[in-house]
């Protein structure tokens, strides 16, 4: 079952209720959804649109850049370490274009998938191929940033 059946089978299930586990929000071009380092309980769901993921680098004590990790499409959750972890934001997500998203109370998804098991085994288990892929992602550009680094600083005449 795809993401998306799984997400639309939880958000129209009758004991998951929206203004109680999960409400719609809309944001304008460039509005700030998450903020890095702030303390939050809510995973998205981005109807449509687009939304930009950015992490905050300090190059010197003086200035710091918000380089694009990643754009997210219309369809996917964003969000989502706030169900395995209690720590602030890791990253910043602004909208690139006008965006529709659903909120969803991460601490009540938790417990009513506890309570529909078999809906909570295929949403996980989604969530670990999605995450994979994102680690995935992630330690291809660490590679190419290490390989870059190495090139820039002539480190290759040393190996």
């Amino acid at each position: 079952m795809s993401n998306n059946n799984v997400i639309q089978e939880i958000l129209s299930h009758p004991e998951f209720v929206e203004g109680e586990f999960w409400s719609r929000e809309k944001y304008a071009e460039n509005a700030e959804i998450i903020k890095q380092g702030e303390a939050s309980n809510s995973l998205y769901y981005l109807q449509s649109g687009v939304v930009r993921v950015l992490g905050r680098v300090e190059i010197d004590d003086k200035r710091q850049v918000s380089p694009g990790v990643c754009d997210i499409q219309g369809g996917e959750l964003f969000g989502e370490l706030v169900l395995f972890d209690d720590g602030p934001r890791s990253a910043s997500v602004v909208a690139v274009t006008k965006a529709e998203v659903i909120a969803i109370n991460g601490e009540k998804l938790m417990e009513f998938l506890e309570r529909e098991p078999d809906l909570g085994f295929r949403f996980m288990k989604y969530m670990m191929v999605k995450m994979v892929g994102r680690l995935r992602n992630t330690n291809s550009k660490i590679f190419s940033l290490f390989a870059w680094g190495l090139k820039a600083h002539n480190v290759e005449q040393h190996l």
